[in-house]
């Protein structure tokens, strides 16, 4: 078929981040009174956006917060220490620069603003012809409208596209936009959640013979 696009999540695929969410985490919840959270907590809660994950951690914990408050806090001191401890995993910047003559796409539940803050401060964004993120889509990840509308944007169809992730909401909407889909097994999705992936993978690099197979 020929790969010609290939998309991919951010957080658990590209980079690891869960310290500096979960430190943004416990600044917010340790300001208010309430002990932290662990990153292995953390790490089940991430993927979903930030509303998403500002809700899991008040059902959690059980705060008598509203979750408004949370995600200012949690939004202003993540943008202001968004890659204190974030980092691109093992081979990611090697396998990008190998794959250079494909088209390369980062679809995100993360906010825009914070999906290129974290992308530029790495100095992964000149490898990228798109990155969106939850707010840069009327629907998110696992509806297939992020891919579709990518795959408009970019000119590619279904049968030259794949996407790249550590979750079941990248598998899923792989599937819905009728795409192939390759799971990463060392991120924070659940591992039995990814069975349904065409492809899965232990290591970043790995990637590079799927494309070529394909």
């Amino acid at each position: 078929m020929g790969v010609d696009l290939i998309i991919f999540d951010l957080d658990g695929t590209l980079v690891d981040s869960c310290e500096d969410i979960t430190n943004a985490l416990n600044y917010c919840l340790k300001e208010r009174g309430y002990e932290g959270l662990s990153s292995n907590i953390v790490k089940t809660m991430i993927g979903e956006g930030v509303k998403k994950l500002i809700q899991k951690v008040i059902e959690y914990k059980q705060l008598q917060i509203s979750s408004e408050e949370m995600i200012e806090c949690f939004v202003s001191y993540y943008k202001a220490h968004i890659t204190d401890f974030t980092k691109p995993y093992p081979k990611v910047k090697e396998t990008l620069k190998i794959l250079k003559n494909i088209k390369k796409a980062i679809i995100s539940n993360k906010l825009t603003e914070l999906t290129i803050q974290t992308v530029k401060n790495l100095s992964l964004i000149h490898y990228f012809d798109f990155i969106g993120g939850s707010d840069s889509f009327q629907e998110r990840k696992p509806s297939a409208l992020p891919i579709i509308e990518v795959m408009k944007k970019l000119n590619s169809k279904p049968e030259n596209t794949i996407i790249v992730g550590d979750s079941e909401l990248d598998i899923k909407a792989g599937k819905s936009a009728k795409i192939k889909t390759v799971a990463v097994t060392y991120g924070y999705g659940d591992k039995d959640s990814l069975s349904e992936a065409d492809f899965k993978i232990d290591r970043f690099e790995d990637l590079i013979e799927i494309v070529k197979k394909l």
